[in-house]
C-alpha cells in the first residue's frame, strides 16, 4: 500500500490517508474526544483514556495491529485498524474497525479507508476479514460493508447495551479474500 494517498470525497472535501504515525498521539486524542458519545459507548475501549491512545501508538509496528488515518485540515477525521493474531486458530482472520467523524460520514470515506484495509488484509495474506456492527446504530456501515462482499455470519440477538440500557443485536460480518483484486 503506498501512503500518503490523496481522496476527493462527494461534496468536494478532501482527505490525507495515511499511516497512524507516533506524531499523531494528540491528534488521535482529539479524534476520538471529537466523536460522539453515543458512537464511543459501543467501543471495545475508552478512548477518552490518554493510555488508551498511548497503548495504541505504542502498537505501531508491532506487526498485529496496521492503523490508518484520514487527515483533513490538520485534523484526524477517520481512523481505522486492522487487528492481526500471529497465532492460534483465527490467525488467517483479521478484525477490522472504521471509525468516521460526522462531518466526514455519507460522503466515501469510510469506503475508500475499508478499501484499504481490504488490500491490507490482501498483502498480509489472510483468508477472511471480520467486522462486528450494531443493528440499529451502525446501519450505514451494515450497508456498506454489504455493498463490499460482507456477508452476515451471525447476529447476536439483544447482545449489547447502549448507555440507557436499551439492548441491540450485534451482526457479525465477513469477507473472504483473495491474493489480487483479479480474482474477484
Amino acid at each position: 500500500m503506498r501512503y500518503p494517498k490523496e481522496v476527493v470525497l462527494k461534496e468536494g472535501k478532501e482527505a490525507v490517508i495515511r499511516l497512524l504515525e507516533k506524531e499523531d498521539e494528540g491528534l488521535l486524542g482529539r479524534f476520538y474526544a471529537e466523536l460522539p458519545e453515543s458512537d464511543r459507548w459501543f467501543m471495545r475501549y475508552d478512548v477518552l483514556d490518554p493510555k488508551v491512545i498511548r497503548k495504541w501508538i505504542d502498537g505501531i509496528d508491532t506487526a498485529t495491529v496496521f492503523s490508518i488515518v484520514a487527515v483533513s485540515e490538520d485534523t484526524i477525521v477517520g481512523h481505522a485498524s486492522l487487528h492481526i493474531r500471529g497465532f492460534g486458530c483465527t490467525r488467517h482472520v483479521g478484525r477490522i474497525r472504521v471509525m468516521i467523524l460526522p462531518p466526514y460520514r455519507h460522503i466515501r470515506l469510510g469506503t475508500w479507508m475499508l478499501l484499504d484495509l481490504i488490500q491490507l488484509g490482501m498483502d498480509k495474506g489472510l483468508e477472511e476479514l471480520r467486522t462486528d456492527l450494531i443493528v440499529g446504530v451502525e446501519d450505514p456501515a451494515i450497508e456498506s460493508a454489504h455493498k463490499l462482499d460482507f456477508f452476515e455470519r451471525g447476529e447476536l440477538k439483544n447482545y449489547v447495551k447502549d448507555s440507557s440500557g436499551n439492548l441491540h443485536h450485534l451482526v457479525i460480518m465477513t469477507k473472504r479474500l483473495h491474493k489480487n483484486w483479479g480474482d474477484y
